[in-house]
């Protein structure tokens, strides 16, 4: 399938889920949408904010051109929806949150208000597997989950929401050991 030009998509999307809260009062959009240059090989989509390397802001949606040019439009118009989902959460609510409460309810409106797509947490899209680097260990509940990398910081997610009220919690930070080779 071709690509489709993302920035009518953005403020289509924009209009009807998020009440053109993703605009400024001039229409345009507060971030950059673009898809990319062809790197992006395990993620289909991401929402980048912050200072690049000389200091200039950065704030932008990029999806994946090699995972899903070749799959349904719709798997392009769920993902941005996913990553504009973010920037609703950051821009708009102003929470320090990924996939947490303002994100899931954002979701299920969405998804609750139309049949074209359904916009998820995780992409099902097919992606070339990489066997796990490091297993993640919580020290809570002894949950162990396959990771390609190390991510510093990470909490279990089920421990976080059953003992400390879905907030994030040091009790229940990931161990990181490598993977039996």
């Amino acid at each position: 399938m071709p690509l489709v030009p993302l920035l009518p998509l953005f403020h289509r999307l924009n209009r009807e889920h998020f009440q053109g809260s993703l605009a400024d009062s001039d229409g345009q959009a507060l971030v950059a949408v673009r898809w990319s240059d062809g790197r992006m090989r395990r993620s289909a989509g991401l929402y980048r904010y912050g200072r690049d390397r000389q200091g200039r802001s950065i704030s932008e949606i990029v999806l994946s051109r090699p995972l899903l040019e070749p799959l349904p439009q719709l798997a392009a118009t769920s993902t941005l929806c996913h990553e504009m989902i973010h920037v609703w959460v950051h821009r708009v609510m102003q929470a320090d949150e990924v996939h947490g409460p303002h994100f899931r309810a954002r979701m299920a409106a969405i998804n609750a208000a139309q049949q074209e797509f359904e916009v998820s947490v995780r992409h099902r899209f097919p992606v070339p597997s990489e066997p796990a680097r490091w297993i993640a260990q919580c020290p809570s509940c002894g949950l162990e989950s396959p990771y390609r990398r190390r991510r510093p910081g990470v909490a279990c997610r089920l421990c976080c929401e059953r003992h400390h009220g879905g907030r994030w919690h040091a009790s229940c930070q990931l161990v990181f050991k490598p993977a039996a080779a």
